[in-house]
């Protein structure tokens, strides 16, 4: 109980110190352009129907490379995504400011359950929260999870979650 304080303390300290990070004047992060060289993984996303659909993405782990995301890529796969991942379940909210593709952001809880899922505009600063304390988040182009079927109470496969891919 009290570890899980102390970590909660923690992160809310972090998220503190990357307002700094966060307030950059965009001139500051349009010339470093979209972020390269995260490390990749796959994860699947199976449907409530059964369904497994298979990404290649990115991991966002740092505050630097969370505060960055998917800024200023002007195209992505349908096939790919960024996956966000945090210490402990927090409220969390993303906005699109600098981000110049449509998104699909889905809140992720502690299991790999799909908690709610955001669509983003580019470049609108509206929050776009999750609907409960999330593990992680997953983006993924703006328009796919329709398209594929991925709603709310599907799930993740992925070791973050404590499940293992299916090979």
């Amino acid at each position: 109980m009290i570890q899980r304080l102390l970590r909660r303390l923690l992160t809310a300290l972090l998220l503190a110190l990357a307002v700094p990070v966060l307030s950059l004047p965009t001139t500051a992060l349009a010339q470093q352009g979209p972020q390269t060289g995260l490390q990749e993984d796959t994860l699947v996303v199976e449907t409530a129907g059964g369904t497994r659909h298979k990404f290649t993405i990115e991991l966002a782990l740092t505050l630097q490379q969370q505060a960055r995301g998917l800024m200023y890529r002007d195209h992505m796969d349908d096939d790919r995504g960024m996956l966000f991942l945090y210490e402990v379940e927090q409220p969390l909210s993303f906005w699109m400011m600098n981000t110049l593709i449509p998104l699909d952001i889905i809140f992720i809880d502690e299991k790999g359950v799909i908690i709610n899922i955001q669509h983003g505009k580019p470049r609108n600063t509206t929050p776009l929260p999750s609907s409960r304390p999330a593990l992680a988040v997953l983006e993924l182009n703006g328009g796919l999870c329709a398209r594929l079927g991925i709603r709310a109470g599907d799930r993740l496969l992925h070791p973050a979650f404590g499940v293992k891919r299916p090979s």
